[in-house]
């Protein structure tokens, strides 16, 4: 996956209405950390499986045959039922193709509660604990707010990470800095 592929980071306007949604149902009912469990184990499964997202996708497949099928693959995963009907009711109103950004926009809702802000970190290579750690530290200290990291490699970023919160993003990549001094060197 690329960084200019729109994953799923952004949400659209009705991934944030269900997410909105489902969060107020999940504190309700005392399971936020449940349901942010299920979107997270349905969310690696997402990004894992091609088959998966062509299927959430498909204009072809209709809705209440995907509906079906995702909430039976999320009953595999063992998601709660709050978390599975969450699913079911994205995929039936068409918006199966929406679960990432539902996923984000709901783990950005649950970190704010938290007194938290949800992050994105981009690396190069798979971080270690210590050096998520570090940038966790210092994005705590320029928010001003507890940080909630999620992490994902990139290999074409030679070097380095990108941070993105909400719609705000730091680029402290190598193919950035590249990037940067070709058009430098173009412009001269």
């Amino acid at each position: 996956m690329s960084v200019a592929d729109p994953f799923d980071g952004e949400a659209s306007e009705a991934a944030v209405r269900y997410a909105q949604a489902v969060f107020e149902l999940a504190k309700e009912s005392k399971a936020l950390d449940a349901v942010e469990q299920d979107f997270a184990k349905f969310g690696a499964a997402w990004k894992e499986s091609a088959d998966l997202r062509e299927a959430a996708r498909s204009p072809l497949i209709d809705p209440e045959t995907k509906a079906k099928a995702l909430a039976a693959i999320a009953q595999k995963l063992g998601l709660s039922d709050l978390g599975r009907k969450a699913i079911g009711v994205a995929a039936q109103n068409r918006r199966a193709g929406e679960l990432p950004g539902i996923f984000s926009a709901y783990r950005a809702l649950v970190a704010r509660e938290r007194g938290a802000r949800q992050v994105e970190i981009i690396s190069a290579r798979p971080l270690g604990a210590a050096e998520k750690a570090a940038i966790v530290e210092g994005l705590g200290a320029q928010l001003g707010a507890k940080v909630e990291a999620e992490t994902s490699v990139d290999e074409s970023l030679i070097g380095g990470f990108v941070v993105r919160v909400g719609s705000r993003q730091f680029d402290a990549s190598v193919k950035a800095k590249l990037d940067a001094l070709r058009l430098a060197l173009k412009s001269a």
